[in-house]
C-alpha cells in the first residue's frame, strides 16, 4: 500500500472542510455525540494523531483547531501525515494504536476511511452533496466490507462503529459507506 489512499481521502475531506464556517460549529452532525466543532477537531486532530502514532512526535488530543484557521491546521497535519506514512519502512512498521497494534499499511487504510467518512459527516451536517469521490468511496466500501468485523460494532461512544444502516438502493457509494459504518443516511 502507498500513501495514495490517504492523499485521496485528504483531498476529499479538504474539499468539504473549506466550506465550514464558525457560525456552523454548534450544528449537529450524523455523529450524535459530536457537533460540527467537535467533528472538525476530530478530523483535523486525526491528521496530527496519525503523525504521532507513526513517528512518536507528541500530540495533544485537547487542541481546539476551531480557534484558528482550520484549513491551514488541516493542511499542516495532512501533509505531515502523508510524509510520515511515506517514510521508508513506514508501511511495514508496527504501529501502537489505542485499539490494536497494526502495520502502517493497515493503519493508512483505517486513517483514510476515517478521514473520508468524516468528510461525509461534515458534508451531511452542512447540507452539502454527500456523493463524494464515487470511485474512491466504492474502493473504501469494498475494503470495509472485507475487513470490518461485526465485533467492533455497538453503541455510539462505546464501539468503534455503529450497527449497519440502510442507504437504500439508490444511495451513492459514499452514502453506502457511511451506512455500512453505522450512519443513518
Amino acid at each position: 500500500m502507498s500513501t495514495e489512499v490517504l492523499e485521496q481521502a485528504v483531498a476529499t475531506t479538504r474539499g468539504v472542510l473549506v466550506n465550514v464556517t464558525p457560525d456552523r460549529y454548534d450544528e449537529p452532525t450524523p455523529c450524535a455525540s459530536w457537533d460540527v466543532r467537535a467533528l472538525v477537531n476530530h478530523v483535523v486532530g486525526g491528521t496530527h494523531f496519525y503523525v504521532a502514532a507513526m513517528t512518536g512526535v507528541p500530540w495533544s488530543p485537547d487542541t481546539d483547531y476551531t480557534a484558528g484557521d482550520i484549513v491551514r491546521a488541516y493542511d499542516d497535519g495532512a501533509g505531515a501525515a502523508i510524509a510520515a506514512f511515506g517514510a521508508p519502512g513506514a508501511m511495514e512498521q508496527m504501529v501502537e494504536l489505542p485499539f490494536a497494534t497494526l502495520p502502517g499499511a493497515v493503519f493508512v487504510g483505517i486513517a483514510s476511511t476515517d478521514q473520508f467518512t468524516h468528510a461525509w459527516d461534515l458534508a451531511r451536517a452542512l447540507g452539502q452533496d454527500t456523493d463524494l469521490a464515487p470511485d474512491f468511496a466504492k474502493q473504501l466500501l469494498d475494503n470495509a466490507r472485507k475487513t470490518l468485523p461485526d465485533e467492533v460494532r455497538g453503541a455510539e461512544g462505546v464501539a468503534l462503529f455503529g450497527a449497519r444502516q440502510d442507504a437504500g438502493a439508490n444511495g451513492s457509494n459514499a452514502d453506502q459507506l457511511a451506512a455500512f459504518l453505522g450512519r443513518r443516511v
